[in-house]
Parts: structure tokens; sequence; C-alpha cells
């Protein structure tokens, strides 16, 4: 299947300190690309795979799953960690999630963990619906492009797969029955105006995580990574991996 001009993956080989980013939910790696070129530039080994079903269409993401997804993740830290002494793991929204459910399975192989918007709870009234839902109707209208600067896109599907979205509550369920077992620390950027994700998720990684960092964006919606914030993210994911790697960055 033909992938979108823009929705390629995107590595750099760099320092003995790597960062994988995960992107959200029918998004592709065009959300995170600026996020992980900033990175690059600054001395870290970037991965920034393409889930499976994402950046084609989204009859073909209907044919996909939480565990297709996770799978292609896993594969993707395997690889840097076998290039890199150390690895965080970072995501936007579902891809949030997912870098959380990676720090909870591998432990302490996951120095930190860097999230914006992340989705960890089924709170939308639709997604709560789609195990029923996806028998009757086949797509609903998308999520993408909650953005607030003027003339920022998201490259991102027109339309939800409801069979894709329905095999979300299991993994939700299973990160937030984990939270405990975190042993790195984890950094939340929140915009307080969100129409994708409902405060729920944040609320629950404060309740539930010891030493979590919030810093919250004033001036962003939903996709924060590629609005107003955006460089707020940039240099406050560099400050935190700069304080919690025990080995220098390239150019460091």
């Amino acid at each position: 299947m033909p992938v979108m001009p823009g929705a390629e993956p995107y590595r750099h080989e760099a320092g003995q300190v790597g960062v994988l980013l995960c992107h959200g939910f029918t998004g592709t790696p065009q959300s995170l690309r600026p996020w992980g070129e900033h990175l690059a530039a600054h001395g870290l080994s970037v991965s920034l795979p393409r889930l499976p079903g994402h950046g084609t269409t989204w009859q073909e993401m209907s044919r996909t799953r939480w565990e297709d997804w996770y799978a292609e993740l896993e594969k993707s830290f395997e690889d840097l960690r076998g290039q890199c002494a150390e690895v965080f793991v970072a995501g936007l929204s579902l891809g949030g999630c997912m870098a959380l459910r990676l720090a909870e399975v591998h432990g302490a192989g996951v120095k930190g963990v860097i999230v914006v918007n992340p989705s960890i709870a089924n709170d939308v009234p639709l997604l709560r619906l789609a195990p029923v839902l996806k028998w009757f109707v086949s797509s609903v209208p998308g999520v993408a492009n909650d953005i607030k600067k003027p003339g920022a896109v998201e490259l991102a599907y027109a339309r939800t797969p409801v069979k894709a979205a329905a095999t979300l509550p299991w993994l939700w369920s299973k990160v937030q029955a984990d939270l405990d077992t975190l042993v790195c620390p984890v950094l939340v950027f929140h915009s307080p105006e969100d129409h994708v994700v409902k405060p729920t998720s944040v609320a629950i990684l404060r309740e539930r995580v010891a030493g979590v960092t919030v810093e919250e964006l004033p001036d962003s919606y939903h996709v924060a990574t590629l609005d107003n914030d955006a460089d707020r993210i940039f240099a406050g994911s560099l400050d935190f991996i700069r304080t919690h790697a025990s080995v220098p960055l390239q150019r460091d």
C-alpha cells in the first residue's frame, strides 16, 4: 500500500542516548518529525516509526489493532536499545499511552518517558460504543488537526476506522493496571484546551505515578507538537533527557 508523502518513518543515528517517538491514533510520523529532528540536532539517536495501517488509508488501518502497533514499537525499541546505552520513550496521544506501556514492560530498560496529551482512559462516549458500533458502521469522522496555530496541518486520516478503535479499551486497561510498576521518571506535557482527549488521562497519571512532572501548554490544542507550544515541548524534553541520562549526549 503506497504511503502518503510526508508520512514516512524517520531515523537518525548519533550518540549513545536514544529516543523512540510514537505518533498518535490515525496520525503519522509527520506530527512528531519536527520534535525528532530537534532532538537529533542535539546529539540524540532518534527512531520514529510509522505504525501499521497508518499513513496509507483508513481502510487498511481497519485491518489492524493495538497489538500490531505496539509490536512495531517493540521492534523499534529493541533496535534502538541494541545501538544505544540508554533509551527514552516518548509519544503523542495514543502514542503516549504506548510509550507508557513500553516503560511498564521493560522496567529499568527505559530511562524515562515523555508524553504529550496522552490518552490512557476510555472517556470518549463514541469510543465506548465502538465494540458494538463496529458491526454496523465501518468509520466515523476523524479526530485529526486539533491545532490552534494558524496554517499548521496534521497529516492524518479524515475518517476513524471503528474496528481499530474498538481494540483501544484493552490497551487502556492494561496501561492503567500497571501504572504502579513504573520505575522511571515521567514528564507530561498537557494542553488544558484539548478537543480530542479529556483531562481524565492526566489526572490518572498525577494520582497513580509517583514523581510525575506535568507541564502545561497554555497556547496549544491536542496536536501540541505542531502547535504554538511546540518549542516548549522540544526544549523541555531535551532538558529532561539531559537531566536523567547518565551518559552524555553526542554534542554535550
